[in-house]
């Protein structure tokens, strides 16, 4: 597998020896811009739960499933999708799109590679509009008040904030729950809140027992929450049913119910309204 071709200013930032998540993720749904460290890094979890690779792949349905309820089911025609990730095909643009050609969609991620690709994510339908913002999901008001965003969508508007495989990389509890709060305020009656993150419940107790060591050798570390707790994300929203669930049991299409068991992606998804 070959390293990421780099061009431009964002490649001096990059330490091709320090795993990243997006290039780990990108490794683990058979990508090819990722660098040894996130190869290995990735083997970590592997050997330790060898379904990451499935979940990876069941995440991203959960991901197209949510937008397409939102984009079809609720009318959002806007969306700002934090920790967006290597582009892999459908993007939440295209997905997003095919419903409704006039939505629009700001990308945010820390990534220098995200950034590299980012003419591929702005390949939106010319009724619509795409925009990436380089930024770290840490810093909300940041995010908030970037001019790309600013200048791509309405915020007096209902938005589809798209927390997707993202906050478990936020160790620190107090930090996650301040981080969402602040987004969430931030926007108007209408929006939707859209997370899945990273659970030891769903997983035999010698798995679960061994999340913490594997976080730590593969060099990212990462919380992984109860329900109760990612439940808590959602305080004063209302949940869609089926609330949080499985990502593998949220709201599944043909392609997808009952093809992969819950203890093979291990992680929660739910989709909330603001009122």
């Amino acid at each position: 597998m070959k390293s990421p071709a780099l061009t431009g200013p964002a490649a001096h930032r990059i330490d091709p020896t320090v795993p990243h998540p997006a290039r780990r993720y990108d490794y683990w749904l058979g990508g090819k811009d990722n660098f040894a460290a996130d190869r290995h890094s990735g083997d970590a979890v592997a050997a330790a739960y060898p379904a990451i690779r499935t979940t990876a792949i069941e995440n991203r349905r959960f991901m197209h499933r949510a937008t397409r309820q939102l984009a079809a089911g609720a009318g959002i025609r806007q969306f700002l999708d934090i920790g967006t990730g290597i582009p892999t095909r459908p993007n939440l643009h295209e997905v997003a799109q095919s419903v409704a050609p006039d939505t629009r969609v700001v990308y945010v991620d820390n990534d220098p590679i995200v950034l590299n690709h980012a003419r591929a994510l702005l390949a939106s339908n010319p009724k619509g509009a795409t925009a990436y913002v380089d930024a770290d999901l840490r810093q909300p008001d940041r995010i908030l008040t970037d001019d790309e965003l600013l200048a791509t969508l309405d915020l007096t508007r209902p938005v589809g904030l798209m927390l997707v495989a993202i906050l478990h990389f936020l160790v620190d509890h107090d930090e996650a729950y301040r981080v969402v709060r602040t987004l969430v305020d931030a926007l108007p009656s209408g929006s939707h809140l859209v997370i899945s993150h990273a659970t030891t419940d769903l997983v035999p107790p010698r798995v679960a027992a061994s999340a913490a060591p594997t976080s730590d050798a593969s060099q990212i570390r990462m919380s992984f929450r109860t329900r109760d707790q990612i439940a808590a994300f959602f305080d004063g929203l209302e949940l869609l049913p089926p609330g949080v669930s499985p990502i593998t049991e949220w709201r599944p299409d043909a392609r997808s119910a009952g093809r992969t068991p819950v203890d093979q992606a291990s992680m929660y998804g739910a989709v909330a309204r603001k009122p």
